[in-house]
């Protein structure tokens, strides 16, 4: 299948978190093609929880985006089938307010801007994120080579040293071998 065949069935997402891992996106949303790298100007990247709760996913504060004249985000442009949209949305916990789509618009490396669907935190009390999560984040900015500067700040993220089970970091790794194994 030619991607884009559809005309217009596709859209752009922007990643800045968690689904900056290709591996841990296409669980859900098997449809992502990567597009390009791009940088967020004028946002920063934040960590919380939503009205103050802990992510029962990944136990601890997860990503957002916040203005911040100045600043800048560095992430992922995805291309997405509008089949996965619901996906995604129910991801990101669309339904029960936890994140809300916004639209923003990124410059690629080739200096190209590029408007996409992203989504930002409402309602949330900053907090540290889980080993976990921050792991799969700084594996995501590995993968794809996001700028070394970058990188270093996100392994420079302080966590929650939550030490318990995480079972979707589970299916991520057994995802990544799974790769593995069928492409020895």
């Amino acid at each position: 299948m030619e991607p884009g065949g559809e005309g217009g069935c596709w859209f752009l997402y922007y990643a800045y978190g968690s689904n900056l891992l290709r591996e841990r996106l296409l669980l859900r949303n098997p449809s992502a093609a990567l597009c390009a790298l791009a940088r967020l100007q004028d946002f920063k990247l934040e960590f919380g929880h939503h009205q103050g709760r802990t992510s029962s996913v990944w136990h601890g504060g997860t990503a957002t985006i916040a203005q911040s004249p100045g600043d800048e985000v560095w992430g992922i442009v995805w291309k997405m089938s509008t089949c996965n949209l619901s996906s995604l949305d129910k991801q990101e916990g669309v339904e029960d307010g936890i994140y809300v789509p916004i639209e923003v618009n990124v410059h690629t490396q080739a200096g190209k801007v590029l408007t996409c669907r992203s989504y930002q935190m409402k309602d949330y009390v900053p907090g540290p994120p889980s080993p976990q999560y921050k792991k799969v984040i700084c594996m995501g900015a590995k993968q794809n080579g996001l700028p070394t500067g970058y990188q270093e700040k996100l392994e420079a993220i302080e966590t929650n040293n939550y030490a318990g089970p995480v079972p979707i970091m589970e299916e991520i790794e057994a995802s990544i071998k799974g790769e593995k194994i069928n492409s020895a």
